[in-house]
């Protein structure tokens, strides 16, 4: 292996994957130096993700695939067929790694698992995700991201208490997953470097989304309390914590420990707050939400959010509620270089802007490179 570079230079990754989880998982190892290879069926059109819009960039290409597939190689390939099949042995061969988000009961059907690839390279890691596991009577569902929030109990937990469940804005079982199959599929080529015997890794949306639960699931199994729907997105045991209205828009508020509190108080020249019984403690804060509410909304709108940023930032945990297009175009975001741009013959201007890696390395980003074409290598 490679010593010099990024620190997964020198690491290979086949990768038989589509559409957000998977190669999300996958395109974090590629941001760090490894070769990710997609393989791609060509009588299937490749990664499904190509064709879901409804920004496209020529064929078979879209702004969605290209969010999850930048820094990859892509081959096209039906190993299905002997030809195929022998020309993919041969690249496992030379690989680290086998990666998939096949439905539960392909690996093995498609003969991708360690025991189906072991007698051609002892060392290869076979890393799988799928919906709900590949060992259980739900291994041959299909299953997306929203499901797993509704049933492992996260809806539950998000939404206004007199309205509905609600499911996060964005696929975030999918990017939770495809970030724990990296990590299994990294600790198992660890452990092959050193003993030189492959495995199998499983990581499943159901596992990861109950996984999430976190402490509101400690508390339900030992405590028999369940953490339902608080007003503004409000924490379960701390208070303030939750959205407040300014003059012109909403702002989150976390006094998670009692010198924060003391110190917005101070700040927003309140001192009378720390006396109040009913706020002088975070169980009583929590006890008296609505009247907490009450008083720091009346007092929050008398300036704008940019106002009370610029009076309580570095000292009280706070943050303006922005939509997307204020997130983006923050002077925040861009002084830490978390867009970029990627070269791309069909984008406009022939470059494409998008987010940048999240990750790191003695300081700096990885440079960003586009998805690539079906078969492009």
């Amino acid at each position: 292996m490679q010593t010099s570079g990024p620190p997964l230079n020198g690491i290979k990754i086949l990768s038989i994957e589509q559409y957000g989880a998977g190669p999300y998982g996958t395109m974090l190892l590629a941001d760090l130096g490894a070769e990710v290879i997609k393989i791609e069926a060509p009588s299937m059109g490749g990664d499904v993700s190509r064709a879901t819009g409804p920004y496209f960039l020529g064929e078979q290409d879209s702004q969605f695939y290209q969010t999850f597939s930048r820094g990859k190689s892509s081959i096209a390939l039906e190993i299905k067929s002997p030809e195929g099949r022998a020309q993919f042995e041969a690249l496992v061969k030379e690989a680290d790694a086998v990666a998939n988000n096949l439905r539960g009961d392909q690996p093995a059907k498609m003969s991708v698992t360690y025991d189906d690839l072991k007698s051609i390279n002892p060392k290869i890691v076979c890393a799988h995700l799928s919906a709900y596991g590949r060992d259980n009577d739900r291994a041959s569902w299909p299953g997306y991201d929203y499901l797993m929030q509704a049933e492992a109990g996260l809806m539950s937990m998000s939404g206004e208490p007199d309205g509905p469940p609600v499911r996060c804005g964005l696929s975030i079982i999918d990017f939770h997953t495809g970030s724990q199959l990296a990590v299994g599929l990294l600790a198992g080529i660890l452990g092959a470097h050193r003993t030189g015997q492959g495995c199998d890794i499983d990581v499943a949306l159901f596992d990861t989304a109950l996984h999430q639960l976190s402490y509101p699931a400690t508390w339900y199994l030992n405590e028999g309390v369940e953490v339902g729907r608080l007003p503004r997105g409000a924490h379960p045991s701390i208070a303030p914590s939750q959205a407040f209205k300014t003059q012109d828009g909403w702002l989150m508020l976390m006094c998670q420990t009692p010198k924060f509190w003391e110190i917005f108080c101070a700040k927003t020249g309140r001192p009378d707050l720390l006396a109040d019984p009913r706020f002088s403690s975070i169980p009583a804060r929590r006890a008296n939400l609505a009247a907490l509410t009450e008083v720091l909304d009346a007092l929050l709108s008398t300036q704008s959010t940019a106002e009370w940023i610029a009076l309580l930032g570095g000292h009280v945990p706070v943050a303006p509620i922005y939509d997307i297009g204020q997130a983006l175009d923050s002077a925040h975001v861009k002084a830490i270089r978390m867009t970029d741009a990627v070269d791309h013959p069909d984008a406009k201007h022939g470059r494409l802007r998008m987010l940048a890696s999240p990750i790191k390395v003695n300081g700096k980003r990885p440079a960003g490179k586009r998805a690539p074409k079906m078969g492009e290598h």
